[in-house]
């Protein structure tokens, strides 16, 4: 991005902002689903321009640190107004996939209004070393509706993964999507997924097999119960960590083995000898 000429004029915030608000207003429409509203090069220039305008002199003074907030603000008064009300009452993949459509779009408004306020990006933020403009688009989101809706949209994704271990074909795509919005939000950090999503999708698949070993180490054979031990181990490799982040591997494998065989251990080692035993083979 080129610097404005040196015969750009400062400006108050007061003066500049309806520029901006202009923008803010069109970028809003266009996301909501107005197709008639476009953006030109001259359009990104006068924004971006007018910031500038605001800001110089002192790229790192008051003025820059009223945008600053103001460029926050936007954020928050839109998912408040818009994006909230949008998601409360849902369920379920209804929940989800109203989610995925207002992140995809919460990103592209996050890179077009960070373009129009690249200039405190270059210089305020960097001096008075606050959070990006970027991380401060993405995190208003995530503070803002899993702050709140967290454990619906976290008991939608568990439910969709143990509808799919009882073998019904789900929208995977739209799981990974989901997930997907813990780790975007981290920004290469995994820390939003740990600790809002992880943990519980362990404790999820231990309750899910120790359920299935009870059940089936009462009725099934040795023989039968290690094959949908194998089925399931299969089902966990090949299939739920399509869409779980690489570190969730293991430990769900653990997980699942623990619960299968560790913890029936006594009880399989007796259906084996009972499986193999002379008067089992003659009775068969």
């Amino acid at each position: 991005m080129a610097r404005p000429e040196a015969n750009q004029h400062s400006i108050k915030v007061e003066e500049g902002w309806p520029v901006i608000q202009e923008g803010v207003d069109k970028l809003i429409k266009r996301i909501e689903g107005d197709n008639s509203q476009s953006f030109s090069s001259e359009d990104y220039m006068r924004y971006y321009t007018t910031v500038y305008n605001m800001c110089h002199p002192n790229p790192a003074g008051a003025n820059c640190q009223v945008l600053y907030e103001k460029y926050k603000n936007i954020f928050e008064e839109y998912i408040t107004s818009r994006v909230m009300p949008s998601l409360q009452g849902k369920k379920g993949e209804a929940l989800l996939n109203e989610l995925e459509t207002r992140w995809l779009n919460h990103k592209m408004m996050t890179w077009w209004l960070s373009r129009f306020f690249h200039y405190i990006d270059r210089y305020f933020v960097a001096v008075k070393n606050v959070p990006s403009l970027q991380e401060v688009g993405l995190s208003s989101f995530y503070n803002l509706i899993f702050g709140e809706m967290n454990n619906q949209v976290r008991d939608a994704v568990l439910s969709m993964i143990d509808r799919e271990r009882e073998g019904e074909v789900i929208d995977q795509a739209l799981v990974k999507n989901v997930l997907a919005v813990y780790v975007d939000v981290g920004q290469g950090s995994l820390k939003h997924y740990e600790k809002d999503f992880e943990e519980a999708m362990f404790e999820d698949a231990a309750a899910f097999y120790s359920t299935k070993a009870s059940k089936w180490i009462k009725n099934e054979s040795y023989k039968n119960y290690m094959l949908k031990v194998a089925s399931c181990l299969k089902h966990e490799r090949e299939t739920i960590s399509c869409y779980l982040q690489d570190r969730s591997h293991r430990k769900l494998l653990e997980i699942v083995e623990h619960e299968l065989l560790s913890v029936h251990a006594t009880e399989l080692q007796e259906k084996e000898q009972l499986d193999a035993s002379p008067l089992t083979e003659t009775s068969m």
